[in-house]
């Protein structure tokens, strides 16, 4: 050490000292001031509950406790356990199965919602609404919810001990007289107080028992106490600090309080001074406590570099897990945690996979695809062994990076309808939520789930509610296949009404889960569409909001034919209407699997007036390609476009070029066959689930095209109409991520818009992606063949 740092070093501590004390007797005078408000606070709630008890039937008492939903924003442990899955699920994940969704426009917005609007509505104000009011619930005969334990990784091994707090090694208690005893001892010392007597006087009255915890901070001699050891902060040891800070827990000691920033401040001052063990306990402790501490642990990331040598299995697995209660890891510390991860994977505990990938969903860390199959993998490999609450963590991180994972779902098969009698609502939440997100549709899992729910609706948020609803409703799962499930939710939606003043988006998502089945609960309906509520949530002007409302509004229009109820103002339709319009004109509009048939359609049909693609339903967020006929298959103009000169919409003989071994169907050579015997009747309907497909050789090829010649002549020459009636066709071109994974059927929104578009009139042609995608790579005539089958099928 130089003289000028030594120097430095001399002077440190006294300076130190003053900067602590300056700024933190503030903090004492203002704890002694709520501390004494609390206990009058306290004194006035008795005399008001003995005053309430007095007007009540005898043998009832009436709670009544509104900030139960209203928890500190500063309390860590209320966001443990809330809303993690939201605020993971907001930011953009790399995706690895489905990139994103680049062929619609987004299906809803995103279930998390960090921002909640808080709407000043009065609800169930006339007398109609009265009489439907909330029923309080009989939990008289309710089991209790599955309890899981987030901590339960730490009893698998004895080397955590150095890195965490056991909460089951609670010190030996001492009775309440005891404690007074140490009390009057901090009071008669005073002046004489040395840091060793305040760090052991802490953890001396840390084994009061919990029960009286509230009578020690409410004691003033306690509030010295804090005030001593504040004055003697920067003089504590490492390990007295730590005890200190120990204490704190067993104490139970708010984690907003304010003697708490000093032991942060000093604590991240010592940060480059401990050691990386005594680092990670500081961390746990700070969690056990429910404070947020990103200045300490910004210091505890930036020592993991040093310390990486010292870095082992349960070392690692706690970092992740402190990560994940941060709810941030850096990117610079993202590799080489990766890189231990992968090293001690095939050592880890199944407590401990689960852990990992908790600890990444939480801090919305992404790793490499790689990475991430090789823990799945690890997983899949452990997971009859894994608690229910393991199981979910994986699922966690699969829906936020979106990688399918073959195996593991299959896993999930067998092992969801097996637990799912003993699981408690967040983790079957968690698994029909990330069941939606993959895609992925199995009748065996929701089924039980299903069966699970109605039994466990007392126990659900408002969000577990409207997320089961939207998860079931994405993946078509119909009312009929399980009776009670739908009529359950529904219901605790009714019972919930007064959370929706502060969660209107879960609103929209239950009520549009429900749309995608076709179920609409007229009463929360009216609700969501009143003029109050929507114009309260739309205050901060949430696009996404805005979406979700219109596409209730428009799917009640043409469901509920009958409907007298409030309905979305036309200024706001038409914003959003333009809003979708521009978005799809950017992007999906843009897309090769739509202009190529687009352009296909334009040749086949004659020109581009017989073509407009739009959005026929824009309250489905996806375009069509819209084409008129009469009855006897003619195309009428539906664009105002001037016909342009045009060659010939056969090629000549030179460019008849069929490639040996054309892809075609059945149905497209019987109506082919039909087109040619019949050249002024439409072609006669064939099934339209006929998938079966056979090899044309060259001379069936060459006949094909002449009969596709023929039959393209014939429809441009043909001057018969036996009707006026027009038949309004809408093409839609489908792709992967409109279908359940690895499978034909059609996600929520997207079967619900097939449904809108019959209601609306129109036929509905279906180019799926199977079919379709293949044929862009070859010729113009293979895409004519397969688009005049696709086309007059319909008819």
């Amino acid at each position: 050490m130089t003289g000028s740092s030594m120097a430095a070093g001399v002077l440190c501590r006294p300076a130190v000292r003053l900067r602590c004390l300056s700024g933190l007797r503030k903090h004492m005078a203002l704890a002694q001031h709520t501390h004494a408000r609390t206990k009058n606070d306290d004194e006035d709630k008795k005399e008001a509950l003995g005053h309430q008890e007095v007007t009540v039937h005898a043998g009832y008492k009436l709670y009544y406790n509104p900030s139960a939903y209203h928890q500190a924003p500063s309390s860590f442990n209320s966001q443990a356990d809330g809303d993690e899955e939201e605020r993971c699920l907001a930011v953009h994940a790399p995706s690895t199965w489905q990139q994103s969704n680049r062929y619609s426009i987004s299906c809803s917005r995103h279930l998390s919602s960090m921002k909640n609007t808080l709407l000043d509505l009065t609800f169930n104000k006339g007398p109609e609404s009265q009489k439907s009011s909330v029923q309080p619930y009989h939990r008289t005969h309710m089991p209790p919810d599955v309890k899981v334990d987030s901590r339960a990784f730490l009893k698998g091994r004895t080397e955590y001990a150095s890195v965490s707090h056991d909460s089951t090694q609670r010190p030996q208690p001492v009775e309440w007289d005891e404690a007074l005893s140490l009390l009057q001892r901090v009071s008669a010392l005073r002046g004489s107080m040395k840091p060793s007597n305040v760090s052991s006087f802490f953890s001396e009255l840390s084994r009061l028992k919990s029960d009286h915890m509230s009578l020690l901070r409410n004691d003033q001699r306690f509030a010295m106490l804090l005030r001593y050891s504040v004055e003697h902060l920067c003089l504590f040891t490492h390990p007295q600090l730590l005890d200190v800070l120990q204490a704190f827990v067993w104490m139970d000691m708010p984690s907003n309080h304010s003697v708490l920033e000093a032991y942060e401040v000093e604590l991240s001052r010592r940060a480059d001074q401990m050691t990386f063990h005594q680092l990670m306990f500081a961390a746990d402790l700070w969690r056990c406590i429910g404070k947020q501490v990103p200045d300490f642990l910004h210091h505890l990331y930036n020592s993991v570099h040093p310390y990486l040598n010292q870095v082992g299995l349960p070392e690692m697995v706690h970092l992740f897990y402190i990560v994940g209660e941060g709810r941030h890891c850096p990117k610079y510390l993202i590799r080489p945690v990766e890189k231990l991860l992968i090293g001690h994977l095939q050592q880890l505990h199944p407590e401990e996979v689960g852990t990992v990938c908790l600890g990444l969903f939480k801090s919305q860390t992404s790793l490499s695809e790689k990475s991430l199959t090789f823990i799945v993998n690890k997983a899949c490999s452990e997971v009859e062994k894994m608690t229910d609450f393991a199981m979910a963590n994986v699922l966690k991180y699969l829906r936020f990076s979106y990688l399918y994972h073959r195996q593991w779902m299959e896993a999930m098969v067998e092992e969801v309808p097996r637990r799912a009698p003993g699981m408690g609502v967040k983790g079957l939440m968690h698994v029909a939520l990330t069941c939606s997100a993959l895609h992925y549709s199995n009748d065996q899992i929701f089924s039980a789930i299903a069966e699970r729910v109605p039994s466990l609706v007392p126990h659900c948020r408002i969000k577990d509610v409207c997320k089961f609803l939207w998860a079931f409703g994405q993946l078509g799962f119909l009312p009929t296949q399980s009776p009670n499930f739908y009529p359950s939710l529904t219901e605790a939606l009714r019972q919930r009404k007064a959370m929706f003043q502060r969660y209107p988006e879960h609103l929209l998502t239950g009520l549009l889960g429900l749309a995608f089945v076709s179920q609409f609960p007229e009463d929360l309906i009216a609700l969501a569409l009143s003029p109050e509520f929507v114009n309260q949530a739309l205050k901060n002007t949430q696009l996404e909001l805005k979406k979700d409302f219109f596409t209730l509004n428009e799917s009640v229009a043409l469901e509920m034919p009958q409907w007298k109820g409030p309905r979305l103002s036309s200024e706001l339709r038409e914003e959003v209407s333009e809003i979708l319009w521009k978005f799809a004109q950017t992007d999906v509009c843009q897309k090769a699997e739509v202009t190529e048939a687009e352009t296909a359609l334009q040749d086949l049909l004659g020109g581009e007036q017989f073509v407009s693609k739009r959005m026929i339903l824009p309250h489905t967020r996806s375009i069509d390609l819209e084409v008129h006929l009469n009855s006897a298959g003619q195309p009428i103009p539906v664009n105002s476009v001037t016909p342009q000169s045009s060659p010939d919409l056969v090629p000549s003989v030179q460019e008849r070029e069929f490639s040996i071994g054309v892809p075609i169907t059945e149905d497209l050579l019987v109506q082919l066959i039909k087109t040619n015997n019949s050249p002024h009747s439409p072609p006669t309907p064939s099934n339209p689930k006929a998938t079966s497909l056979r090899r044309l050789t060259p001379d069936d090829g060459e006949r094909l095209f002449h009969l596709i010649t023929k039959a393209t002549e014939t429809l441009k020459s043909s001057t018969h109409n036996n009707s006026n009636k027009i038949v309004k066709v809408a093409i839609q071109v489908w792709t992967r991520n409109h279908y359940c994974i690895q499978s034909q059927q059609l996600l929520g929104l997207h079967a619900m818009k097939i449904r809108h578009l019959k209601l609306a009139g129109f036929r509905v042609v279906e180019l799926r992606p199977q079919e379709w995608f293949p044929l862009l790579k070859k010729s113009r005539r293979e895409k004519f063949a397969y688009l005049h089958c696709k086309l007059y099928d319909n008819l």
